[in-house]
């Protein structure tokens, strides 16, 4: 992945809001594990299940521009962590100042797609990058759940410590310079399915073929859609190791893997995410056809 070093990167809406100190977030994991103990970024498969149907995000939330706490006014102009952000030569050599630019892509991307495709207007959601621990708008959140999105705030959140710490670490992912990237891209879809009022769709939780598992696949293969955008942009270009690093992330994050590092068994009835196969398939569909209407998980018969 390289930045156009001459493209303007200061617009992208990211900050970091420090964080620290508050006890682990105690979640019920399949088996009975829980967060702290064990491989915790099993947390990742059910955090976005949890934070949105427990908390009440996956109901009732307002969707596009409902959530104050997501608007661009918010970002801190003097945030010391992004201050010098400011070009594609910044992001070339620092990872703070990537992750400035890839937030730009996705606003320029999502800012022209979702209206040219019939979705409803766009409004960006605001990165958010912590240590620790961090008050949402879905409650208090540790480094321990892993990256997500809070539909309340309309706002994404991640303890950067995650890439090495879990996704590779203990997930055992080939890591890259655009697994990051990937990430990101996941997320950013979960805020264009608040947007289009996707969350409301909800009502199964776990299996194979549960509405919790479309959600995350259809995320997945919006992240694809973005990719190929992003992959010859003006602000950016891929290349094949980039795309090889994304479908390594979202193999390394599937229900199955995740079960099976964690010394379960496969169990397809617990899936909340989608098997690996799954979520690469998903991600690759995005990438090669670049529509909502292929993303469309609720209406798939398979997936």
């Amino acid at each position: 992945m390289r930045f156009n070093p001459k493209a303007d990167i200061s617009g992208g809406r990211v900050r970091d809001v420090g964080g620290g100190g508050g006890g682990p977030m105690r979640i019920p994991l399949p088996g009975g594990t829980r967060a702290g103990g064990g491989i915790g970024g099993i947390l990742i498969i059910i955090l976005f299940v949890v934070l949105t149907q427990c908390m009440g995000g996956g109901t009732g939330l307002p969707s596009g521009g409902g959530g104050s706490l997501g608007q661009p006014q918010g970002i801190d102009s003097d945030d010391e962590r992004y201050a010098n952000c400011r070009t594609g030569a910044d992001a070339n050599t620092d990872s703070d100042c990537a992750r400035m630019g890839v937030a730009a892509s996705l606003e320029d991307y999502w800012a022209t797609a979702l209206p040219e495709q019939g979705g409803p207007q766009f409004t960006p959601a605001v990165i958010n990058t912590f240590a620790g621990g961090v008050q949402t708008g879905c409650g208090q959140a540790t480094s321990q759940v892993g990256p997500f999105y809070c539909p309340a705030d309309q706002q994404i959140y991640l303890d950067t410590t995650f890439f090495a710490d879990v996704l590779e670490g203990q997930l055992g992912g080939q890591g890259g310079d655009f697994v990051e990237p990937y990430v990101l891209g996941h997320e950013y879809g979960h805020h264009i399915q608040n947007l289009m009022g996707t969350m409301g769709r909800v009502r199964t939780q776990q299996g194979a073929s549960s509405d919790a598992v479309r959600l995350e696949l259809q995320a997945d293969c919006y992240a694809g859609m973005w990719t190929q955008h992003a992959e010859d942009s003006e602000l950016l270009t891929l290349d094949d190791a980039d795309i090889a690093e994304a479908l390594d992330s979202a193999k390394a994050v599937g229900d199955d893997r995740i079960q099976q590092r964690s010394g379960q068994g496969v169990n397809p009835e617990g899936w909340t995410h989608g098997s690996s196969e799954q979520r690469m398939a998903w991600f690759t569909r995005g990438y090669e056809e670049g529509t909502l209407e292929a993303c469309d998980t609720f209406s798939a018969s398979s997936l």
